[in-house]
């Protein structure tokens, strides 16, 4: 009998804002196992979690592994979402859900250290990381970075 559940693993995502408001996006390596295409798609610095790392553990991880930054001052949930990504498994596949969380960095332009995982980076504002993420991310995620703009501006004000 087949199984009527789906089963999903648990990722995390960082949206790091540095002190001008824009969010750093990462270029995907296309030569690197488990990417969608051979074009290359922006995305956050993230990844799944380790067995034993708390969410907030492994998004600094990752995040330290794929940028090298390890100076976030305020990491908070920003949302979770469903990803249409599978992975492939030896058993069949599964879904991936990413825990997003919004870090602030006090720094405008901090030197990034890219992993093998990644071709260059860039600070975008929200708006233009929304466009530039829409091709990988799921729609409820693009509509919630492009409010973070908004969202700043009025804080501003």
């Amino acid at each position: 009998m087949e199984r009527k559940e789906d089963c999903f693993h648990l990722g995390a995502k960082a949206l790091i804002q540095n002190t001008e408001g824009k969010l750093l996006l990462l270029k995907k390596n296309p030569k690197k196992p488990h990417q969608k295409s051979v074009e290359c798609l922006w995305d956050l610095p993230g990844g799944r979690i380790h067995k034993g790392e708390s969410l907030e553990e492994a998004l600094k991880r990752e995040v330290y592994e794929e940028t090298g930054l390890n100076n976030m001052t305020k990491i908070e949930p920003f949302t979770m979402v469903l990803s249409e990504s599978r992975i492939p498994l030896q058993e069949g596949d599964v879904g991936l859900i990413y825990a997003v969380y919004l870090c602030h960095i006090l720094d405008d332009s901090p030197s990034i250290q890219l992993s093998d995982e990644h071709l260059s980076h860039i600070w975008v504002l929200p708006r233009e990381a929304a466009d530039l993420l829409a091709a990988i991310c799921p729609a409820q995620l693009i509509k919630r970075i492009s409010q973070l703009q908004k969202e700043s501006h009025e804080t501003t004000k």
